[in-house]
């Protein structure tokens, strides 16, 4: 089964532009309102606690608010609220104040997510993070649904239409399972770890041979009748020459490893500036980036089978994270030229 409908496409940030916190929040509010401006559906932003390198945004919903006072129908998404570590009333309650506030804008995205040190910092054993999201995200539900908690105490305001805006994140087939089983939308990220192989295959395995069985856990158990959800986040930088593209990615690329300790999914050891580096564009598509111009990033994101099965896919520049010029412009190459070839609709 796959979804015919033409896409939308949306902005995905970390909040992780080059400044304070406070420097972070306006920049990346700004970029959101651009992308309203060009035609974006959604704008999804990361929740991650404690780690300034890894997001810069501990509270969502406050944040969005903000946001939603800014722009006028772009919808707001959660990418993620991460359930494990948050009180499921107090989550269910800001949820409902945001959505009201916001003209009903609320894309209620969750997960397990989050480090070891988070869930030690909040008195959690990381290790139960999936069954504590399950139990937490239940109470969430519920409550949307007008039962009463224990002694019979109901929520106010009422959630009026939020349980059928509930996305789940998830790494793995049984969260597609879980997640279509429900009715959720299925949240799949930018890339994700690829399982152990041999030492001596040096070749990536692709990134759409990972999620597409995911996506295929959560179509066998979405119900009938009901129209699957499917977000598929990417991580692209357009710029006008490839040139520029290339200098700014590595100046991100190196940044992230440096502040990571490490190339993830198993790609090229050597880091950019070695005496005898890898490829940068063999680094790049290890990293499951998309870079270069509007050209490259069409004929790139093409072989992506997944992106034919999403019904929405969010454009993020992380890790490469630019200067915020570069970052708008960006999100200009995408809506003119990169969505169109891509077969993606603009919200309006």
């Amino acid at each position: 089964m796959t979804v015919s409908a033409a896409p939308t496409f949306a902005f995905f940030t970390r909040l992780l532009d080059d400044g304070d916190a406070l420097t972070r929040y306006r920049l990346a509010t700004e970029q959101i309102v651009h992308a309203e401006h060009h035609g974006f559906e959604t704008a999804w932003v990361a929740q991650h606690h404690f780690h300034p390198d890894q997001g810069g945004l501990p509270s969502p919903f406050v944040f969005l608010a903000n946001v939603a006072a800014k722009t006028q129908a772009i919808r707001l998404g959660t990418g993620i609220v991460t359930l494990p570590l948050e009180n499921p009333i107090r989550v269910a309650e800001d949820a409902i104040v945001f959505d009201l506030l916001s003209g009903n804008r609320l894309e209620f995205g969750v997960g397990p997510g989050g480090t070891s040190e988070s869930f030690e910092a909040f008195g959690l054993d990381g290790a139960r993070r999936n069954p504590i999201m399950e139990d937490n995200l239940a109470v969430v539900r519920d409550a949307w649904r007008g039962q009463p908690f224990p002694g019979g105490a109901l929520l106010y305001p009422e959630a009026q239409s939020l349980g059928a805006r509930i996305w789940q994140a998830t790494f793995s087939t049984r969260g597609g399972a879980r997640a279509g089983s429900a009715g959720d939308g299925l949240m799949l990220s930018r890339t994700q770890p690829r399982p152990d192989r041999a030492p001596d295959d040096q070749a990536p395995i692709p990134l759409d041979d990972i999620q597409n069985p995911i996506i295929d856990s959560y179509l066998a158990d979405h119900p009938a009748g009901q129209a699957p959800r499917i977000l598929a986040s990417r991580s692209v930088f357009v710029a006008d020459d490839r040139q520029t593209a290339l200098d700014l990615a590595l100046i991100g690329i190196r940044r992230f490893i440096a502040a990571t300790g490490r190339v993830p999914n198993g790609g090229p050891a050597n880091a950019p500036e070695d005496a005898d580096p890898v490829s940068p564009w063999t680094l790049i598509r290890s990293m499951d980036l998309h870079v270069g111009t509007p050209d490259d990033v069409i004929r790139s994101l093409s072989a992506d089978s997944v992106l034919g099965r999403a019904t929405e896919v969010a454009f993020q520049v992380h890790p490469i994270d630019p200067p915020h010029a570069a970052t708008l412009r960006s999100i200009e190459l995408i809506a003119r030229e990169v969505a169109p070839a891509l077969g993606l609709r603009p919200a309006r």
